[in-house]
């Protein structure tokens, strides 16, 4: 007898085989009936996933994309660890992940795109629309599937670890056009007015010295608060500099939480941040684009965020 495929599975519980890889890679987008429904088929066939048949789903030839915005710092801790994460699973696959940055060329694209840092009429989404390739967005979006860290839940718990301490006077620095900013500095204001506290925000670029001289030119212009939230790690890094060359004391004066929980920073103590899962977030998008590719109905998924503790946060002096 016949080793039972994927496709039979999905034939016998009456639904895609997009719908038995989900349940099979444990997403927690599929309904708690239907999830039943194919495990219970999967039992009765004695079905066990086999790890090198999910490698051979991409097709030969295939390609991913990587786009980035123009702008973009490639070499930023996050971007390496984002795509050296895809790189671990597309290339036993045999597929070529290729960087599209800036621009989208006018010519050939990949067989499908990641899209990174969406912006409100972005020109690389309607040109992708126009040429019918499969995308997959990290952030999220009403019409194409997306996968995404909790952007809001995760500001909001960064910027409670500031208000819990008694800080009232805050800061977000980050604002910004992109999809990411935006929901940073919603999730912050949130939990800031929660207790009434007294916010301000500053654009922070991308980089730490864009956040060394928004903090700097800002405390030099007037500025007080008592407690900063940054965008990212990479600007918290930049904060805590430009304050401590300002002559004050983090956290004794100014507390600095931040974002991504990356693992190598260069400050004095640890930092006190929101870490996202960017192994997974890589899983989730290719696993995406495979569902793109094969014609399935698009879908998206937030992937929890959680508190990184450290010693950047104290009680306001």
């Amino acid at each position: 007898m016949s080793r039972p495929t994927i496709h039979d599975i999905a034939r016998l519980a009456g639904v895609s085989t997009g719908t038995v890889s989900r349940v099979i890679n444990g997403h927690n987008t599929v309904a708690v009936r239907t999830r039943q429904q194919v495990e219970q088929v999967m039992r009765a066939m004695d079905y066990a996933p086999d790890p090198a048949a999910r490698q051979l789903s991409w097709r030969t030839g295939h390609t991913v994309g990587l786009s980035t915005m123009a702008g973009d710092p490639l070499l930023s801790p996050y971007q390496v660890l984002f795509r050296r994460s895809l790189e671990a699973r597309t290339s036993p696959a045999g597929v070529q992940l290729i960087d599209l940055h800036g621009d989208l060329p006018l010519g050939r694209l990949p067989s499908a795109v990641v899209l990174m840092h969406i912006k409100d009429g972005d020109a690389r989404l309607t040109l992708l629309e126009e040429r019918g390739v499969p995308l997959v967005m990290i952030g999220h979006h009403e019409r194409h599937s997306w996968v995404a860290p909790d952007d809001r839940a995760g500001a909001a718990l960064a910027t409670r670890q500031l208000t819990e301490a008694g800080h009232r006077q805050l800061l977000f620095v980050g604002a910004g056009e992109s999809q990411v900013a935006r929901d940073r500095e919603e999730g912050f204001l949130q939990a800031a007015r929660a207790v009434n506290a007294a916010v301000a925000t500053l654009p922070g670029g991308y980089t730490a010295l864009d956040g060394y001289r928004t903090v700097r030119r800002a405390w030099e212009q007037g500025l007080r608060f008592t407690g900063c939230f940054a965008e990212t790690d990479e600007q918290a890094v930049g904060v805590v500099a430009a304050l401590e060359d300002l002559g004050l004391d983090v956290p004794g004066q100014v507390s600095v939480v931040g974002f991504d929980g990356l693992p190598e920073l260069p400050l004095p103590v640890p930092l006190t941040t929101v870490s996202q899962d960017i192994d997974r977030i890589a899983e989730v998008a290719l696993g995406l684009v495979q569902e793109a590719l094969a014609g399935e109905p698009p879908r998206g998924e937030y992937v929890p965020v959680r508190l990184q503790p450290g010693q950047t946060v104290a009680r306001p002096p």
